[in-house]
């Protein structure tokens, strides 16, 4: 289980690095293509950091606001609020602010920067659903979130995502206009401007579901390790994969998050096909076989 986290962290290294690298050549085309040279780099670089930065201090706020989480009531919810604070000693971590959604399908999702600016969230749902040793598995599943630094590094990829669509829809818009004129990039590097525009969206979201769907099955060896008791958390994702509730308040910006991908579910056919290969999560299947055999 150890070489797997660990392989699964150099390998989410790697892929940030990609989208880096993704970002920094969309900049260099830009700059060719806008007869600007190596400022296109500078100037995607500002971008990605601005935009990083942002995130990195108000996507929990964000997130928790577009979830329409509130505070746990240490009154109404005590279990919830005792089960986050016995995991966060198991796992050497301050304990993480505790939010409720009010929602019927049983989910969960943490957010934040790092373990000391960090929010687990859980819907109604969840609670109603689950018993103790489930819901302190999804609990613990959250908490690895926090404790391996998931939370900031799927932010950084949502961003850098975000980073490649924006240059990628300037690049288009102006690429008739500033292809089209003689300068000095020529037309070599106006077709692999095109080429890249229309391509580099494609790879920015295929590199961040990598992210996204590695960090699942990390985080799930991890509340396992927290808890010591495989069992809850396949008891617990079996739950969920035969709840058939969405969340309603979740959207394909916040998607990733959740213990469970929240969007609407499709039945079998080419369409169910095509979301599943951009699915923000591994198949529950995959995640409860692989618990199974621990």
């Amino acid at each position: 289980m150890f070489e797997q986290i660990a392989a699964n962290r150099r390998r989410s290294v790697f892929l940030i690095l990609g989208f880096i690298a993704l970002v920094l050549g969309l900049g260099w085309v830009f700059g060719q293509l806008g007869g600007v040279g190596y400022a296109g780099i500078i100037l995607a670089a500002i971008i990605a950091l601005a935009m990083t930065f942002t995130s990195y201090y108000w996507s929990d706020k964000l997130v928790l606001a577009m979830s329409h989480a509130r505070p746990a009531d240490r009154a109404s919810h005590s279990r919830l609020i005792n089960i986050v604070e016995g995991l966060a000693i198991a796992a050497g971590i301050q304990p993480p602010k505790v939010y409720v959604i009010d929602d019927s399908a049983p989910n969960a999702f943490a957010t934040g920067r790092n373990p000391e600016h960090a929010a687990i969230a859980v819907t109604t749902g969840l609670m109603e659903k689950m018993n103790r040793v489930e819901l302190e598995a999804v609990v613990a599943h959250e908490m690895s979130h926090i404790r391996n630094y998931d939370i900031l590094v799927s932010t950084i990829a949502v961003v850098l995502a975000g980073v490649v669509a924006l240059l990628s829809d300037w690049m288009l818009r102006g690429f008739w206009r500033v292809g089209g004129r003689k300068r000095s990039a020529g037309l070599p590097i106006a077709v692999i401007g095109l080429a890249v525009a229309l391509l580099a969206p494609l790879i920015a979201q295929m590199l961040k579901l990598a992210v996204s769907r590695r960090r699942e099955y990390l985080a799930d060896s991890s509340g396992v390790a927290l808890t010591r008791y495989p069992p809850g958390l396949v008891s617990a994702l079996k739950k969920l994969k035969e709840d058939s509730t969405v969340v309603r308040t979740s959207s394909k910006a916040t998607a990733h998050l959740w213990i469970e991908s929240p969007l609407q579910r499709q039945g079998p056919g080419v369409a169910s096909w095509a979301n599943r290969l951009f699915d923000t999560h591994p198949p529950l299947d995959e995640r409860i076989r692989l618990l199974e055999q621990m």
